[in-house]
Formats: C-alpha cells, structure tokens, sequence
C-alpha cells in the first residue's frame, strides 16, 4: 500500500543564508539531503531560486536565494565541511547551481540516482519519484515541479510543500540503496563515481558536452 507525505518535524524558511543557530544545529549532523530548485535546467541563464536542506529526524529548512545574489556564507561553510555526506537526487544538477550562483564547492557526496542506476539495474525507472516510491513506501506529488520558482516572496503552499518532500525521504532512501550496493559488490565503484560529479559540474558549467566520445 502506498504511503501518503505528512508534515515535517519542524519547517524553517530563511531569505537569502542559514541563520547561526540552524548552521550549529546543522553542522552537527552526519548527514544531510540537499536539493534546489531553479528557474530551469541551465545553468549561468537559469538562476538558483530555493535551496532545501533535511536532517534523519525529519526537519526541514528552505533557503530562498534572491535575483543576483552571489553568496551564503553560512550555507557555503555548511555545504563544504567534509565531515558532513550530503545526499542528493541527481547531484550533478544541484552542485552546479551552487557552484554557479553562491560558488560552494560540495564535498562528500551520496547522489541516489546514481546508487540507483548501479544498484538497482534491475529497474530502468531511476526518477526520485519511482526510488521513493520502491524503496521508502512513499508517493511523491510532483505536480509542482514545473513552476515558477523565481517568484520567492509569493511561493505557494503547495510549491513548498513539493520543494519539502523533495528532501525528506532521501536519507532513508540512501540507507536501502547502500544496502543493495555493499550486497551486490557495487559499493566501491558506486564511491568512485561520486568523487567524479563535482569534476562533471565544472564541466556542466562550462558548457562541454560529450568529451569523452571519440
């Protein structure tokens, strides 16, 4: 039986950086799922809108990133301390918004698209919606994610709502995808390719594609 999204533990919204509290709060965790919300897929034209962040007890925090805003310092101290594995969908699109827009450079990655492709070869369906759904019990509702998040000041409750429960689930989701890679052997290569994305990003950025063809 599909399960349904409730509330989050707690729900903070903060313009333009962390707060001091929530960074000490933060920065004393193991883990922490991250994800972004822009104004489309490219990037140095489609500028960086919301960041969410979520911790293992289920809080979540919303950073809304203002039009030509350059920098977060609290948030970039946050994204670069290397004690800390930040768990993305799709890493490759989020470390390249922030590098782009707040130039944070991201260390020590989990991306569950990834794990997903290289542990559960078993499916071709690696969308966060169908890794939630199979291996969390939970139903996402995408219905927002086109939307116009530019418009910080007036974001609706339903976008926010998309923009939580884009986070909340990912660290658990982690959990069952290591679990099949250290089971099917696929754990170390899984490493090797995240210790690439950040290289695949600056990349992104520079706008080179298919390099490594012939």
């Amino acid at each position: 039986m599909k399960g349904f999204t409730k509330k989050p533990a707690s729900f903070k919204i903060f313009k333009e950086d962390l707060d001091e509290v929530s960074l000490k709060y933060l920065s004393s965790k193991s883990s922490l799922a991250i994800d972004t919300e822009a104004m489309g897929l490219v990037h140095g034209r489609d500028r960086l809108c919301l960041v969410q962040i979520c911790d293992s007890e289920d809080n979540v925090i919303c950073i809304k990133i203002n039009k030509g805003q350059k920098s977060s310092p609290r948030l970039k101290k946050l994204m670069e301390n290397s004690s800390i594995e930040k768990i993305f969908h799709f890493a490759r699109f989020d470390i390249a918004a922030l590098k782009s827009n707040l130039n944070i450079e991201v260390n020590y990655i989990f991306c569950t698209k990834i794990a997903s492709k290289i542990g559960r070869s078993y499916s071709p369906r690696h969308g966060l919606k169908e890794v939630i759904l199979e291996l969390v019990g939970i139903e996402l509702d995408k219905k927002a994610q086109s939307s116009d998040w530019g418009n910080i000041d007036n974001l609706s409750e339903l976008q926010l709502e998309y923009a939580a429960n884009d986070v909340r689930y990912l660290i658990q989701a982690k959990i069952k995808l290591k679990e099949i890679l250290i089971r099917e052997g696929r754990m170390a290569i899984a490493k090797r390719c995240f210790d690439c994305i950040p290289v695949i990003c600056e990349l992104d950025i520079l706008r080179f594609n298919n390099i490594f063809e012939h």
